[in-house]
């Protein structure tokens, strides 16, 4: 399998997890950060992510305001 794959594989894993973990309530404090991290990671921007990307979905499921964490 391709390294490209494999690694575009396991962000979407990640991303749906997190997204998963998020909308349920479950995501600790701890995992909130990673997903504000991941997004800021990604150069995440309300611009330019589109709705049919999971980290479009884990963006808007956060429990409060991203944009100004985000710039």
């Amino acid at each position: 399998m391709d390294n490209k794959v494999v690694f575009d594989d396991l962000h979407n894993a990640v991303a749906q997890e997190l997204l998963r973990r998020v909308r349920s309530g479950e995501a600790t404090a701890a995992e909130l950060s990673v997903a504000v991290r991941m997004l800021k990671d990604n150069n995440a921007t309300l611009g330019v992510i589109t709705t049919d990307n999971p980290m479009a979905n884990l963006l808007e499921s956060l429990p409060f305001d991203i944009a100004e964490q985000l710039n």
